[in-house]
C-alpha cells in the first residue's frame, strides 16, 4: 500500500514511512493512493470475530508490504489486551432505535486509547527495524495527550513531548497526563493558548529545519494516519453487531478535529453500509458551518464543558476535502495555502457535493447538551459526558434517518473524566473506576511555557534525543 499527500508535492511512502513520518513534508496530510473495499460476503464473513482479529482482518490492506498479517495480529493482540471489556468497544442499547459505542474502556478511559495503543507498538516496531529515534511533539485538547502518553512512557528510542492549552483541559485530563512519570515524558502546558495555537506551534515544528534536520519528529495526533486506521475498526465492529452488511447504520459522531468522524467515511468507502455520518460540534461549530453552507473560516475558541471540541482549525478536514474534490493536490494546497493566510475559505462545489452523500452536521449549545445529559440518564439510565452529549443530542435531533436504521452515538469518553460539567446537568458526581487508582494523590510533572513557538521549540531542542545519521 502507498500513501500521497494532500498537497500533492511530497514524497509517495509505504505505511511504515507514514506511520514514522505523521505529517508530510509539503505540509499536508498521508491518505492511501486508493481505498482498499470488502465485498459483502467478506464483511459478513468477518461478523463474530473477536476485537483484535477483526482489527487485523480490516486494517491488514492499509499495512501490506510493511507488516506481515502474523505481525499485525500479534501487535493487535497486545494493544487490545489491557482493555477491560472483553468487547473492547461494547454497543449499549438506549432506546429502539438509538445506541451508544463505548469507546472508553481503555487505559485512559477515552476514545483515543483503541488508536494509540496499537500506535505505540507499531512504533517500537519499525524503529527497530530502522535503530531510529522518535521525536513525538503533539498537541492535546484532553484526551489525546493521556492516551499518546500511556501508550509510550518507558518505551526506548522515543520521547514524547505533549502540549496542552493550560487550564483548558479538566482536572482527571490533565493529571492522567502530568502523573505520568517516565525518563521520555515531557508535558507542557502553554500559557494564553488554545488547543488551536498549541496544533500551530507542533505543525511549526515538523516544517522547522532547525528541529526536522536534527530530529525525527513525529506525530500521535490523528494528523498520523496509522492512528485513522486503527479508529476504522470499530465502525465495522459495531455495524456489524447491529445487523450490516444486510442492514445499513448511521453514527454520530462528537467531533473536533475531524479525525473520528473520517474513520467512518473511511470505513464507508471500504464497503461498510453507512447510512449517514452526523458531525456533531459544540458552540465552536466551524465544522458544522462548512458541512452547512460551505463557510469554513475560524473564529476565537470558545471554552466549553467539552474541551476536547474547542477547536476552530480542524486538521483532518483536509483529507475530506481532498478526497471529495477530486484529490487534486495542487488545487487543495492553494485552497490551504489561503486558509492559513486569511483564515477563512468556501469550499468548491464538488467538495461540498462529495461530503453531502454521506455527511450532515449538528451544533449543540450547553443546554442542549445538559439535556442530552439528562434524557439519557432519565430514560435509559445512561451517565455520558459532554462530548458523547452533544453526539447524542445531534442524533436524536437528525432528520430522515428511517426508524428501523440504527443510529450509533460514539460516547467517546468516560463521565468521570469530566465530573465537574455531569454534576452540573445530573446533581450527582461520576467516580472513577477502580483502575485509575489513586490518581488525585499522586504527584504532577509539568512545565508550564509562554505562547510562543521559539520557548517551545527550544525546551524540546534541549530533552530530545537527535536522530540516526542516517535518517
Amino acid at each position: 500500500m502507498q500513501y500521497v499527500s494532500t498537497r500533492g508535492t511530497a514524497p509517495v511512502l509505504d505505511f511504515e514511512g507514514v506511520t514514522l513520518a505523521g505529517l508530510a513534508s509539503d505540509g499536508g496530510l498521508y491518505l492511501p493512493q486508493e481505498w482498499p473495499r470488502f465485498s459483502e460476503s467478506e464483511i459478513a464473513a468477518m461478523a463474530g470475530l473477536p476485537y483484535a482479529e477483526l482489527a487485523a482482518r480490516i486494517m491488514t490492506p492499509f499495512v501490506a508490504g510493511s507488516l506481515s498479517p502474523d505481525e499485525l495480529q500479534d501487535l493487535c493482540d497486545r494493544a487490545y489486551g489491557r482493555f477491560s471489556h472483553d468487547a473492547v468497544t461494547p454497543l449499549v442499547q438506549l432506546d429502539q432505535q438509538h445506541w451508544l459505542l463505548e469507546l472508553f474502556h481503555g487505559p485512559t478511559l477515552a476514545f483515543k486509547d483503541v488508536a494509540l495503543q496499537l500506535l505505540g507498538r507499531l512504533f517500537e516496531t519499525f524503529l527497530k527495524r530502522s535503530d531510529d529515534h522518535l521525536t513525538i511533539v503533539g498537541a492535546t485538547s484532553g484526551d489525546t495527550g493521556s492516551a499518546a502518553i500511556d501508550a509510550v512512557a518507558g518505551r526506548e528510542r522515543i520521547d514524547i513531548f505533549m502540549l496542552h492549552p493550560k487550564g483548558r483541559v479538566s482536572d482527571v485530563q490533565r493529571r492522567q497526563m502530568t502523573t505520568m512519570r517516565a525518563p521520555n515524558v515531557h508535558n507542557i502546558a502553554v500559557e494564553d493558548a488554545s488547543f488551536d495555537d498549541a496544533q500551530a506551534m507542533v505543525k511549526r515544528m515538523f516544517r522547522d529545519p532547525a528541529m526536522n534536520t536534527r530530529f525525527h519528529i513525529g506525530a500521535v495526533n490523528s494528523i498520523n494516519w496509522a492512528r485513522l486506521m486503527a479508529q476504522v475498526v470499530y465502525y465495522f465492529a459495531a455495524a456489524m453487531q447491529l445487523g450490516a452488511p444486510q442492514r445499513k447504520v448511521a453514527f454520530s459522531v462528537p467531533t473536533g478535529n475531524f479525525g473520528d468522524v473520517f474513520a467512518g467515511y473511511v470505513a464507508a468507502k471500504m464497503g461498510l453500509p453507512v447510512e449517514r455520518l452526523i458531525v456533531a460540534t459544540n458552540v465552536n461549530d466551524i465544522l458544522h458551518r462548512a458541512l452547512a453552507n460551505g463557510d469554513y473560516s475560524a473564529g476565537d475558541v470558545t471554552p466549553t464543558a467539552s474541551p476536547s471540541m474547542d477547536i476552530q482549525v480542524s486538521s483532518n478536514f483536509e483529507r475530506l476535502l481532498f478526497d471529495c474534490g477530486g484529490r487534486d493536490g495542487t488545487a487543495l494546497a492553494r485552497q490551504m495555502d489561503g486558509f492559513e493566510l486569511e483564515r477563512a475559505m468556501r469550499l468548491t462545489d464538488a467538495q461540498r457535493t462529495g461530503a453531502s452523500g454521506l455527511l450532515t452536521s449538528a451544533r449543540a449549545d450547553a443546554d442542549a447538551m445538559s439535556g442530552a445529559m439528562r434524557w439519557a440518564h432519565d430514560r435509559a439510565g445512561q451517565v455520558i459526558d459532554p462530548h458523547t452529549a452533544i453526539g447524542l443530542h445531534a442524533a436524536r435531533a437528525a432528520e430522515g434517518i428511517a426508524p428501523d436504521i440504527p443510529v450509533v452515538t460514539l460516547a467517546t469518553a468516560h463521565p468521570a473524566k469530566f465530573r465537574d460539567a455531569v454534576e452540573r446537568a445530573l446533581g450527582t458526581r461520576p467516580s472513577l473506576p477502580a483502575r485509575m487508582g489513586d490518581l488525585f494523590g499522586r504527584e504532577e510533572f509539568c512545565t508550564d511555557l509562554p505562547g510562543e513557538y521559539d520557548a517551545v521549540a527550544a525546551f524540546v531542542a534541549d530533552r530530545a534525543t537527535a536522530a540516526s545519521p542516517a535518517t
